[in-house]
């Protein structure tokens, strides 16, 4: 069963994801509310703390800046949110972690192309030890690669399980918390912003741009 598990992992959390949204698309289209946007608050405010514990395991900061304005409307409890997403920020990271430990021959196939930042994570975590566990989460293109590599080392899990908690604790809490407190205000420009969306446009527009040239250089990169 152990070795069903360790060599089917990709297979069984793509299933799980899947089912996920597909019980969100279905919620989603039960929801007894007219229109787009207010099924999307309806289902928030109805399967809010499953939401913020899945959208938690892929480590998506938009997920606890939702959970912020929820409980500053009074939807959400502040501290069980950030309880919650922690608990989902740990699990994504473990699931990371023992991808390395136990599928090392998956890791080297499928980040084949990633050597480099997997070097990089090896020479940070020799250097800096502990504390690079801890700061992963803030290193953008390094978040899923960090966990993995060390993974792949012999560093104890349940050290890495202890301060990955820790860690992700703090990550909900540093993102939820501001959030909250601000909530009134965040409010109000989101409130502008879907008003005037038209002043908007030209920013999305230039982020997507920068975004698709930034993936195209990338993969140039990766052909040479």
């Amino acid at each position: 069963m152990k070795e069903f598990l360790r060599n089917n992992a990709g297979k069984i959390l793509f299933v799980v994801v899947l089912l996920f949204i597909s019980f969100l698309g279905y919620s989603l289209y039960q929801a007894p509310v007219e229109g787009i946007e207010n099924s999307f608050f309806y289902l928030l405010k109805t399967y809010g703390y499953i939401i913020l514990f899945a959208w938690s395991i892929l480590e998506g900061e938009a997920g606890l800046i939702m959970a912020g304005l929820l409980s500053h409307t009074g939807d959400m409890n502040m501290y069980m949110a950030i309880f919650i997403a922690g608990l989902g920020g740990f699990v994504g990271d473990q699931i990371y972690f023992y991808t390395g430990r136990f599928n090392k021959s998956y890791v080297h196939k499928k980040f084949k192309g990633q050597r480099r930042k997997f070097a990089l994570a090896h020479i940070l975590l020799q250097k800096y030890g502990w504390p690079i566990i801890f700061a992963q989460r803030y290193m953008y293109g390094m978040r899923t690669i960090i966990p993995i590599s060390i993974g792949l080392t012999r560093y104890s899990a349940k050290t890495f399980a202890f301060i990955n908690l820790i860690s992700a604790w703090c990550w909900a809490s540093i993102t939820i918390v501001p959030t909250w407190y601000f909530g009134e205000e965040i409010l109000i420009v989101l409130k502008w912003l879907k008003e005037h969306w038209y002043y908007a446009l030209p920013f999305a527009l230039l982020m997507g741009g920068s975004i698709v040239y930034y993936f195209h250089v990338m993969t140039k990169k990766k052909e040479k």
